[in-house]
């Protein structure tokens, strides 16, 4: 069980770090506007799908990563969604991460997950 806490503490700490003081004003006002606009959303998600896949261990969690943060934070830019609910959809997807791992290695393991650093 401390494994499942660590993953998500490692899985939320990634994403504060990489979002708030990691992207900077560069990627952020990047992203609402200007010809490379999509090219700056792509790229702070990129490295938010590298962050989650190098905690998880999994290149494939980490791709999913990239398209739903992509999604999410357009959405904001588009203004459907608030602050709030962009914070909460990308943590929501840190969950469902996490319980994905805990799904899969316990019917290919029988057994709890174990981050990939232990």
């Amino acid at each position: 069980m401390e494994s499942v806490l660590t993953l998500a503490l490692m899985l939320l700490a990634v994403h504060w770090l990489l979002d708030y003081p990691l992207q900077g004003d560069f990627l952020s006002k990047g992203k609402q506007l200007g010809p490379l606009r999509v090219y700056h959303l792509i790229a702070h998600s990129g490295i938010e799908g590298a962050g989650v896949g190098l905690v998880t261990g999994n290149v494939w969690i980490g791709l999913a990563e990239w398209l739903a943060h992509t999604i999410i934070d357009e959405a904001k830019v588009q203004g459907r969604t608030t602050f709030a609910q962009d914070q909460a959809l990308h943590i929501a997807c840190k969950a469902v991460w996490l319980a994905y791992l805990l799904l899969s290695a316990t019917l290919l393991h029988g057994s709890s997950i174990s981050p990939w650093w232990r």
